[in-house]
């Protein structure tokens, strides 16, 4: 019996009890080694039908979307019709955003690296029609500019739009087009759908929300987010199987199974390599490649890239040098302690190289001077407020402001707030099976902390 052989009677036996630990109603997994793939899937697709998964069922794979967009722009790059350092204003003229400088300067691998600048989380709906992607950019006109381009990582989803968008241009089809023609069927993917009319024509999942804590995991008013934002990851959804045969392309240095040539000899490495490094957040990487996820480790490196939609997380990680790749998607539920058991569990059999170690608070945390840190911070979708309280303990109220979070009933989370380590504080509680970190960095001049940053940097309010 071989390792992958193993591993699979593992998760065949473990997987249905593991996702009812979790609360999570489907999985579907995938690994893929020594080019073969086995596959797996457990619960239902929605607790409203009773459905079952199966390893055919499609799922949302969220921002694992980027890897896709990321994978058409180096086509463009590989034929020379685009320059990774040349401003993203010499293939869309009409880029605008709220600071004339910062756009005229944003080149293509600040988009593809989240180093931009500027504000990332706009989910704005500009219809369901082709020109959707096109229309978006007309909505950041007046988005703000929170750091000069390079000089900071902050996630942006408004960006891979714009990426979108270039590609739509630079190729004259609708993104999702351009999917299906460039990567999608040179890959030889049956099981995958760019929208929901496709989707139905599948097993799907639906996602599924907790609204209030306690209440339990129920199946998402929507089934996807809104169609401006499909190349940054809200719609495309598919099967294990199909997303391991995107990420066997990459191993295999841009080659279909078939030998057909996705990508350009050398492209593949050079989009996993590293590209800038992240502040230690816990929950992401240590750096970041060109669309890739990067995790840095004593052990070895892990390169791939999380999505989550309404109610559904994905992920997908990958060992380049061993050619070994595993994917989990699911529908809701603590996805993340699920994804460590499984996953971590694949990779460490099949490579030796552990999960990055999850973060926990300090057993004998230090006396927190929360000076630095108390202070109301921004995005277009939440406002964070840190304070302290009498006794010395320090807060966070994360209150979402956005259209998208009323829509889906959100409502305001509490959490107190403990020292980690440097001026990073962790979650006293598991925030969803997790303690989350929460960096604060730069300076405002007056000894406070300039931005708060969860993964995307929220600039501080003055006063």
């Amino acid at each position: 019996m071989t390792n992958l052989d193993q591993v699979s009677e593992w998760i065949a036996t473990h997987l249905p009890a593991l996702i009812e630990q979790y609360d999570v109603p489907a999985a579907a997994v995938g690994v893929l080694a020594d080019g073969e793939v086995v596959e797996h899937a457990a619960g239902v697709l929605s607790t409203a039908t009773g459905v079952e998964a199966t390893t055919d069922s499609v799922f949302q794979i969220g921002s694992i979307t980027k890897l896709w967009t990321s994978s058409l722009v180096l086509q463009l790059v590989d034929e020379g019709a685009v320059d990774l350092d040349a401003a993203v204003r010499t293939y869309l003229p009409e880029f605008r955003i709220a600071d004339e400088e910062a756009a005229s300067r944003i080149t293509v691998r600040q988009l593809l690296t989240h180093t931009a600048g500027f504000e990332g989380d706009i989910f704005t709906d500009t219809g369901m029609g082709d020109d959707c992607v096109e229309k978006y950019l007309g909505v950041l006109h007046d988005v703000p500019q929170l750091f000069p381009p390079g000089s900071m990582w902050s996630y942006n989803n408004a960006g891979f739009c714009v990426l979108g968008r270039l590609v739509e241009v630079l190729r004259g089809a609708p993104y999702d087009v351009c999917l299906r023609e460039r990567l999608i069927k040179p890959l030889g993917i049956t099981h995958a759908a760019t929208s929901p009319y496709e989707a139905v024509l599948f097993r799907a999942a639906v996602g599924h929300l907790e609204t209030e804590p306690g209440a339990g995991f129920h199946p998402a008013p929507v089934w996807a987010l809104v169609r401006s934002n499909i190349s940054a990851g809200s719609m495309l959804a598919m099967s294990p199987c199909a997303l391991l045969a995107f990420a066997r392309m990459h191993l295999e240095d841009g080659k279909a199974a078939d030998g057909t040539q996705v990508l350009g000899p050398g492209t593949a490495a050079q989009m996993q390599g590293r590209q800038v490094e992240l502040p230690y957040l816990g929950h992401l990487g240590t750096s970041w490649g060109l669309g890739f996820e990067r995790f840095d480790t004593l052990d070895g490196d892990l390169v791939g890239h999380d999505g989550n939609t309404i109610g559904q997380a994905a992920f997908l990680r990958t060992v380049p040098e061993a050619g070994v790749a595993v994917t989990l998607l699911t529908n809701g539920g603590n996805a993340g302690p699920l994804f460590r058991d499984v996953v971590g569990h694949a990779l460490e059999e099949l490579t030796g190289i552990p999960l990055p170690a999850e973060p926990v608070p300090p057993t004998d945390a230090t006396h927190l001077d929360a000076g630095r840190f108390v202070g109301t911070y921004a995005c277009s979708s939440a406002t964070v407020i840190i304070s302290e309280e009498d006794d010395g303990s320090v807060w966070m109220d994360a209150i979402p402001t956005d259209a998208l979070s009323e829509e889906l009933g959100e409502q305001p989370e509490r959490w107190e707030l403990v020292h980690y380590a440097g001026d990073t504080l962790t979650t006293r509680e598991r925030d969803r099976g997790l303690h989350r970190l929460y960096a604060f960095i730069d300076d405002d001049g007056a000894g406070h902390a300039q931005y708060l940053h969860t993964g995307r940097a929220l600039l501080r309010s003055p006063g």
